[in-house]
């Protein structure tokens, strides 16, 4: 049963992974249309910080300098010292995040219930959802919501791009000079990462078939690079563009909304691209699709190397598999490609 609580001031401490600062996006327009004077504050690490800063519901980020160890901790409990709040929402379950709530000054902590709270990170909290089956990651953020009252429906981002970056996208698509395939090659875990040598061929042959110019994105890791040239270097009937870093992530966000079609690993621009309702072309392994894939969207364009034939179909799995990525071949991808081109979404 949802409860009522005073909501004006409300703090969110959801730090540090960027795909979850885009799934937290829904939460938040969902709070701000109900009830539009509220004012909203955000603990956010750089990363996630640089996508979301201007957004229109987001009154203010407050910084948290993880990477300092102790002296961020320091900081960011002197800036929430100056702050009251009504609610706290404490959406990530970590022991670095429930240190960092233990710092917000407000009469109700929610969080997570105590089976899905790692880290004892329930301790820190005062008040908590009540124990739901494992689902989604968005839904589980949306089960705030429910017990707020708080309708999530519409689901909504409002991820942009902001009118004043439009400029900067329309430069980026006039100099490609050609409908383009986003192609985010790389992650912060090489498990997660695909051969080289098969993202050339996919970038032959939406080149050849579908024509459709690939573009390379991604960070500027020194990792990425690399797999980015030896994408370059494979590539027989293309040439792929290697747009990695470029104009950050509010810069990738405008590159993502301008192309044709998005081809992603399990990473956050998978998820940026499903906030911009661009198609996007999966490819999983780690984790299940049922809990971390495009949220809202068919099976219909993942290509999952996760699942197993004695997998509960109804179960969402809470498990980490390894060494998966070599199960994909170039023609698992190509036929969600021939799927896309069909209709799919």
């Amino acid at each position: 049963m949802p409860v009522t609580v005073p909501m004006d001031r409300t703090c969110i401490v959801m730090m540090s992974a960027v795909g979850d600062a885009v799934h937290v996006l829904p939460v938040l327009t969902a709070l701000k249309r109900h009830r539009p004077a509220m004012r909203v504050s955000w603990v956010l690490q750089h990363g996630p910080a640089s996508l979301v800063r201007g957004h229109p519901d987001v009154d203010e980020i407050i910084p948290f300098h993880y990477g300092t160890g102790w002296r961020g901790y320091r900081e960011v409990r002197a800036l929430l010292a100056e702050r009251r709040f009504d609610l706290a929402l404490a959406l990530q379950v970590s022991l670095k995040a429930g240190i960092v709530t233990t710092f917000v000054h407000a009469p109700v902590k929610l969080g997570f219930d105590r089976a899905r709270a790692r880290d004892a990170n329930w301790v820190f909290t005062t008040h908590r959802i009540p124990p739901g089956p494992r689902r989604h990651v968005q839904d589980q953020y949306f089960e705030f919501l429910a017990h707020l009252g708080v309708p999530h429906a519409p689901v909504r981002w409002n991820l942009g791009p902001w009118p004043q970056e439009r400029e900067a996208q329309r430069s980026f698509v006039e100099r490609i000079g050609a409908p383009y395939a986003a192609i985010v090659c790389g992650t912060s875990d090489p498990d997660r990462d695909w051969m080289p040598e098969r993202w050339a061929a996919v970038c032959d042959a939406l080149a050849r078939d579908y024509a459709l110019q690939p573009v390379l994105v991604g960070g500027p890791s020194e990792r990425e690079r690399a797999t980015a040239a030896a994408i370059v270097a494979n590539a027989r009937a293309s040439r792929p563009i290697v747009a990695l870093g470029e104009g950050g992530l509010r810069g990738l966000v405008g590159i993502l909304d301008g192309a044709t079609l998005v081809l992603s690993l399990d990473t956050a621009p998978l998820h940026i691209s499903v906030a911009l309702d661009k198609p996007v072309i999966a490819l999983m392994s780690q984790a299940d699709p049922k809990r971390t894939g495009p949220y809202g969207r068919s099976d219909a364009l993942v290509v999952n190397a996760f699942a197993e034939p004695d997998d509960p179909p109804d179960e969402v799995l809470w498990v980490r598999r390894r060494g998966r990525m070599g199960r994909i071949a170039v023609d698992d991808v190509l036929e969600r490609v021939a799927r896309w081109k069909a209709g799919a979404r």
